[in-house]
């Protein structure tokens, strides 16, 4: 393994806590360490917040790796990771912070790792600025699917701000290496799928956001066949610590593809602007006509530069999260990409991933 870290600025393009997410995620495969600097210096406060030392930790410790810098506020980072390792891991982010965002910094390490590896996550599920646990069932893991990626997940309880204490467990297969995919063609959806949900709240409020949402898909021309109401109460095994609801929606545009959409509920937000809010999103993305939702891009971007061969992803929007992944992976993976497209309009990403297999000797 190669001492001299890479360098990565906390501070370049998008300047949020994917960039150190993403880089230490990605030297966990690669086998560098890794330097960021400025880390989150474009967020008030910033420096690391709990969900990202939650990951950085679990990283060092799925990979037996070293760091420093690893506290709440700290503007630099250095990790030096060992080896990818199977097994059963418990992290407890000990706030409300995103579970989903720890598990996607943990992926590629135990794709990369000897065996089948087993997570139980503790924090939230259900976060603003975060992918929800529906999404990632049901949009990002049947993508990486396509790519040779095998994980679960499955959902043991819901956290919401500001208790947090969900509960997330999720599966990883060891993968021989990844396969690359073209993701190009659009399939008009025939029906979309909803879930409304809510813990410590009365009832009325998950069948107001499933009306408003339904309402307005379906001026849109667009027929709800699979509505779930999953209305959460104290004694009930998913029901949230704290109180809290929302919508998510999901179209299948073609094969395993899917376009995924949530709002969450706040105080004094009517429950109909929150079903309203679900389906705009997703009516918005539904328009552009593209397989890949802006979510999804940067969360692919990785993998396929890790793939084997030449990529081709087709994105409804290119996001700067996007294009900071894109920096990121040519850092530290040396991967190729080729973009077409324009900042906050469709794209298309090409990458020649570099064909990373385990070292498993």
């Amino acid at each position: 393994m190669s001492e001299e870290p890479i360098e990565i600025r906390g501070d370049m393009l998008e300047g949020g806590g994917q960039i150190v997410r993403f880089s230490c995620a990605l030297a966990a495969v690669a086998g560098r360490p890794v330097r960021v600097t400025n880390v989150r210096a474009r967020r008030s406060p910033p420096g690391l917040r709990a969900q990202h030392l939650a990951a950085l930790r679990a990283l060092v410790e799925v990979t037996r790796g070293e760091a420093e810098g690893l506290y709440v506020g700290s503007r630099e980072v250095y990790f030096r990771p060992g080896a990818p390792r199977a097994g059963s891991y418990r992290f407890d982010v000990g706030t409300a912070g995103s579970t989903t965002l720890v598990l996607q910094a943990l992926l590629p390490a135990l794709a990369y790792a000897p065996g089948r590896a087993a997570l139980t996550l503790i924090g939230g599920t259900n976060n603003p600025l975060a992918p929800p646990v529906e999404y990632v069932e049901q949009v990002l893991l049947p993508a990486l699917g396509e790519m040779g990626v095998v994980a679960a997940v499955r959902l043991r309880r819901r956290g919401f701000y500001p208790k947090g204490g969900g509960i997330l467990e999720a599966t990883v297969e060891p993968v021989a290496f990844v396969k690359p995919v073209e993701m190009t063609r659009f399939t008009e959806p025939k029906a979309v799928s909803s879930l409304a949900y809510s813990s410590r709240l009365p009832c009325h409020i998950v069948e107001r956001m499933t009306r408003a949402a339904d309402e307005a898909l379906g001026r849109a021309g667009y027929v709800v066949r699979d509505a779930r109401l999953e209305c959460l109460q104290p004694g009930d095994e998913l029901c949230a610590l704290s109180p809290g609801c929302g919508v998510f929606l999901k179209a299948g545009v073609g094969g395993s593809l899917a376009l995924g959409e949530e709002a969450l509920g706040e105080l004094g937000k009517p429950a109909e602007r929150v079903g309203a809010e679900a389906a705009d999103a997703l009516l918005r993305q539904l328009a552009v006509r593209r397989p890949v939702e802006r979510h999804l891009l940067d969360q692919l971007v990785p993998w396929i530069g890790l793939a084997r061969g030449v990529s081709v992803l087709s994105a409804g929007e290119l996001t700067l999260h996007a294009v900071t992944c894109i920096e990121v992976s040519r850092r530290i993976l040396g991967a190729t990409y080729r973009v077409e497209g324009l900042l906050g309009g469709p794209a298309v990403i090409e990458c020649e991933g570099i064909g990373l297999t385990p070292a498993r000797a």
